[in-house]
């Protein structure tokens, strides 16, 4: 039985820093066993995130030597960890920083150069791990579900509460997922307009009440009417949900108060769609599950047909850091990591492109 030790690299799209986890993991028979050993969210000074927040708009070359000069970022970070914990990894499992997401032109682009990543660190590197599916005809979206599936089978519903919300469960014995909608990512966009970073814990939602017109607004997107499988990102946000926020005279309290309201709608609406068993057991993750008063309204919008749950603030936070370990290890093992069921892919697939490092000379 071996045990794969790996380091777990993951920004998401509500640029609220760099995970980073070393995982143990290990299979037993048939099933999946993982430990969260060590971890730490390295926050991004004001220059990287608005070049990371900016790099939609960059012109190609500038693009790429972003994808360089953060790859270089991600290899000194991952080398500083190593060492200040003293690990021995078999290799790192990076997904970058997501830049472009349009997989119905064939385009998704995650930051972070896999060779200087693996050049700077000094250790095999494995990454890119969505262009596979998205050239495959996919969402190249979500791939946490390969987590939920082999790590998280008592749960029926696994819902992660990022930049933007998605969820994934079996149906009929096959994986499902998608992006439901938004979660985090508008509410930073709201508070990071007074100069805060986050609402912590809700505070300033929980005061604010729900303005009914930016409600019917939101709800009226056709992105919610789109079947699955689905995906979305930061450049469906600044077309279709940043006018509808910068055209609202609402407070800042009613505004961040009513887009919680807003997920938690679309999220309920959308487990209660798959008819689930009373007692259904809702794992919820991401910083939302960090967010008081966006539980409390998650609870209240799905009533009694499923238990909202909550595990260690270590997992909500480094879940999806694990994931990506979890996706090389199974690159590594030639083994699917990437389900056709949940990107709508010709096929299923075994994604990521490693990189090896430079040997001395």
């Amino acid at each position: 039985m071996k045990t794969y030790k790996v380091l777990g690299m993951m920004s998401g799209t509500s640029l609220d820093g760099l995970d980073i986890a070393f995982c143990h993991l290990w299979q037993e028979d048939t099933a999946w066993n993982f430990e969260i050993r060590t971890c730490t969210t390295i926050d991004y000074d004001p220059k990287w995130e608005l070049q990371l927040k900016n790099a939609i708009h960059l012109t190609e070359g500038d693009h790429q030597k972003l994808h360089i000069a953060y790859g270089k970022w991600l290899g000194q970070q991952a080398k500083s960890f190593i060492k200040t914990h003293d690990l021995a990894i078999d290799f790192i499992a990076s997904h970058g920083h997501t830049s472009h997401h349009r997989p119905k032109e064939g385009v998704t682009f995650q930051l972070g150069d896999g060779a200087q990543l693996a050049k700077v660190s000094g250790q095999k590197v494995i990454c890119d791990f969505r262009s596979l599916d998205v050239q495959l005809g996919g969402q190249g979206a979500p791939l946490v579900p390969i987590g939920d599936e082999l790590l998280l089978p008592e749960y029926e519903f696994c819902l992660n509460l990022g930049g933007i919300s998605n969820m994934s469960f079996s149906k009929k014995d096959t994986r499902i997922a998608y992006d439901i909608g938004m979660a985090n990512m508008p509410l930073n966009y709201i508070t990071q307009k007074i100069g805060l970073k986050f609402d912590r814990g809700g505070k300033l939602a929980k005061t604010g009440k729900v303005d009914l017109t930016l409600l019917k607004a939101l709800n009226q997107l056709p992105y919610y009417k789109q079947s699955y499988p689905k995906s979305t990102g930061y450049e469906w946000f600044l077309e279709k949900v940043v006018p509808l926020i910068e055209n609202s005279k609402a407070s800042t309290e009613d505004l961040l108060h009513t887009i919680v309201v807003h997920n938690c709608h679309q999220i309920a609406k959308d487990i209660k769609a798959e008819k689930p068993k009373k007692g259904s057991k809702v794992l919820v993750t991401g910083g939302g599950a960090l967010n008081p008063f966006f539980m409390d309204c998650l609870k209240e919008a799905l009533g009694d047909s499923c238990q909202v749950q909550l595990p260690p603030k270590k997992f909500i936070e480094y879940k999806e850091a694990l994931v990506f370990a979890l996706m090389g290890v199974l690159k590594v093992r030639r083994q699917t990591n990437v389900l056709a069921s949940v990107t709508g892919a010709k096929r299923d697939s075994c994604s990521g492109t490693v990189y090896l490092p430079l040997k001395a000379s």
